[in-house]
């Protein structure tokens, strides 16, 4: 039976040889692309398009027409190769219509080579766009799944291949069109009616997210739109820098320019090329069964990297699945009150036995698609949660929850690792199923954890006094995090709190003494600080830019620095405030990080002065709140924050082991 996918849902194929059948109202170029593992193509030589019809497993049309096939061998392709996204564009210069939304919806179905039905989607929503991503086929856990795209793009196929990171995108555009503008009288009639359903169902396209045409995320912490858990970042490896996306480039962070062996603050081990495959760590799977979870199953450089992979890849999994699930529901309910309207809306049947039978039959459809995308949900959070079974106990410590084993037998690292857990993130669809919210490192923008928000998504509230506390606890766990992970020397961690509120929930910190000295106290306190932080911004900014890092002060402290600011503005005047905006801004570059403890409204009086503080970092809440979204489709993800077991000490041992590191290193 033939899977009849909406925008977003995936499923397996049970075979490597496969055809994929396009069939359309008007005559359209059929293009292919290979994609690495984030999706990008690396030159004109992966891709498939009528000048150049055949690459290693994939063969595409010569010409543009109504009805296309696209040979395509699974087995044979490289090992580079992750994604093969077909790609469909209307011919220009022909004086045909110039956009998807004056034609009927093209038509694409994966079949086996003997024509039997795998998968088909119908590309529909499309309006000014020219060219669209139809499908892609997928390598994941050495398996390979399609999922249907449907991602359209009004500049056509110049503005497609730059999307996916090809350099000579307006160039090919141009050669593709060029080359098929002579083949256009060769183009074969309309095709048939659709061989297996009515081609009138159209299903409702989810909400576009930031990297789909739709509004870029952001959070200021008043309003319902949620931001990116990963900040500005892209599909492929998280953590990346804009475009990406959620869980999107190149994979290299810009070093500062150095002469000699001077100070560089970016992660010493980010590659800028290809990571290897995984190692084989399982037999594959059988044919239209899935494969066995095994983690560290995705591409590195080290274990640890392809367990950051591998989390991205659920994430991005679970957000577009369960946009298939939402989009499906959406449709059954749309149509079925159109069945019901076009009951209601003649009078004969509005009483009587053939009413309600109408009635009867548009709720049994609507069931029955509700009951089909519910059962493709359900199957997939089910491989999602049989992997998560897998991956958690196997991730390190900068990945792992607080109550992981690992933590028992943790020592002081001697590496920076790639990323560091801040929390969890999931859904209302399957709110049993978290994933692990991991964020690159060094900290490209600074941390707010926001203490004004009293009531919780389970109705609870939480009074001002409490919110506060969480607040500033939930400050010092992700602060113990960031000790642990770096080698010993390597960070360090200033404290200012004015008023000495949070001097409980911070004894953890001054007790084991890993602090770099007594929280800064008072107007005097905050203003010692802030001038010392901002001073050394200064003269590594300086330094860098003349290129002489060795005039630094002997001595100088080139560990990375993390402020954790409590109960602002108490405590900072204008100047202070100044400094503050400055550190937010200019310190993640030269290693001075920010982590902001506070309530939004409590700095009301500064009106729009201290906007691009707030939207200069990554906002976190103490409580679950569902303000973040993925990069995808933009799903409200909740999230959680890291908590320690009750009555853990593990807190206070992996703090300890860290100042005893810390003392022998100085």
């Amino acid at each position: 039976m033939t899977a009849e996918l909406v925008r977003g849902q995936n499923h397996p194929l049970p075979q490597s040889r496969l055809e994929i059948r396009v069939s359309a109202g008007t005559p359209m170029v059929a293009a292919a692309t290979l994609g690495d593992e984030q999706g990008r193509i690396h030159g004109v030589d992966w891709v498939a398009h009528p000048g150049t019809p055949t690459l290693p497993g994939l063969e595409v049309s010569r010409q543009a027409a109504a009805d296309h096939r696209l040979a395509v061998d699974l087995d044979a392709m490289p090992e580079a190769v992750h994604r093969v996204s077909v790609l469909l564009a209307l011919p220009t210069g022909a004086g045909g219509p110039t956009r998807f939304g004056a034609v009927p919806a093209p038509f694409v179905a994966v079949t086996g080579l003997d024509g039997t039905g795998i998968a088909s989607f119908t590309v529909a929503g499309l309006d000014t766009e020219s060219a669209v991503i139809a499908l892609e086929l997928y390598r994941r856990q050495g398996a390979w799944k399609v999922r249907a795209i449907g991602q359209g793009y009004a500049g056509g196929l110049a503005d497609l291949f730059t999307d996916q990171g090809l350099a000579e995108a307006r160039q090919l555009a141009g050669g593709i069109h060029e080359a098929v503008a002579q083949g256009l009288a060769r183009s074969v009639p309309a095709p048939s009616s659709r061989p297996d359903g009515d081609r009138s169902r159209q299903p409702a396209a989810p909400a576009l997210g930031p990297d789909q045409g739709g509004p870029a995320s952001t959070s200021s912490g008043s309003g319902p739109v949620p931001a990116s858990p990963y900040g500005t970042q892209t599909p492929g490896i998280p953590g990346q820098p804009a475009p990406q996306s959620p869980y999107q480039g190149g994979d290299a962070q810009p070093a500062a320019p150095t002469s000699g062996g001077g100070i560089d603050y970016s992660h010493p081990r980010r590659q800028t090329s290809a990571p290897p495959p995984p190692p084989p760590t399982a037999p594959p799977a059988e044919p239209g069964r899935p494969a066995q979870p095994v983690a560290g199953d995705a591409t590195g450089w080290s274990m640890d990297e392809r367990l950051y992979n591998q989390v991205w890849g659920m994430f991005e999994d679970l957000a577009r699945t369960t946009a298939a699930y939402r989009s499906a529901v959406d449709f059954a309910e749309s149509r079925m009150e159109k069945e019901l309207d076009q009951v209601l809306s003649d009078p004969r049947s509005r009483i009587g036995g053939q009413g309600d039978a109408a009635r009867e039959a548009a709720q049994a459809r609507h069931t029955e698609l509700v009951d089909q995308a519910q059962a493709a949900l359900d199957r997939d959070v089910a491989q999602l949660t049989a992997e998560s079974e897998v991956v958690e106990p196997a991730l390190p410590p900068a990945f792992a929850r607080w109550d992981n084993p690992v933590w028992h037998g943790y020592r002081v690292p001697m590496e920076i690792p790639m990323a560091l857990r801040l929390g969890d993130l999931h859904l209302p669809e399957c709110a049993d199923l978290r994933i692990p919210m991991l964020i690159r490192l060094p900290l490209e923008r600074g941390l707010w954890i926001d203490s004004g928000r009293g009531a919780s998504l389970d109705g609870s509230f939480t009074d001002t006094h409490d919110m506060r506390r969480l607040a500033m606890e939930t400050a010092v766990a992700h602060a113990a995090r960031l000790l642990a992970v770096y080698p010993a020397g390597e960070f360090t961690v200033h404290v200012i709190d004015p008023a000495g509120s949070g001097a409980q929930a911070l004894d953890p910190l001054v007790r084991t003494g890993v602090l770099a000295g007594p929280p800064a106290t008072g107007a005097a306190g905050v203003t010692d600080v802030l001038a010392r932080l901002t001073q050394r911004v200064d003269l590594v900014q300086m330094a860098l830019r003349g290129g002489a890092p060795d005039s630094l002060p002997p001595g100088f402290d080139t560990s990375q620095q993390l402020l954790i600011v409590n109960d602002f503005p108490h405590g900072f005047d204008d100047r202070a405030v100044n400094q503050l905006r400055y550190l937010a801004d200019e310190g993640p570059a030269v290693g001075v990080h920010l982590m902001m403890v506070a309530d939004r409204e409590d700095a009301s009086a500064y009106g729009p002065l201290l906007d691009p503080l707030w939207r200069a970092l990554l906002r976190l809440t103490p409580v679950p709140d569902d303000h973040l979204a993925d990069p995808w489709v933009g799903h409200a993800w909740t999230y959680e924050p890291p908590v320690v077991p009750p009555g853990s000490q593990v807190l206070q041992q992996v703090l300890t082991k860290v100042a005893e590191a810390r003392a022998k290193h100085w």
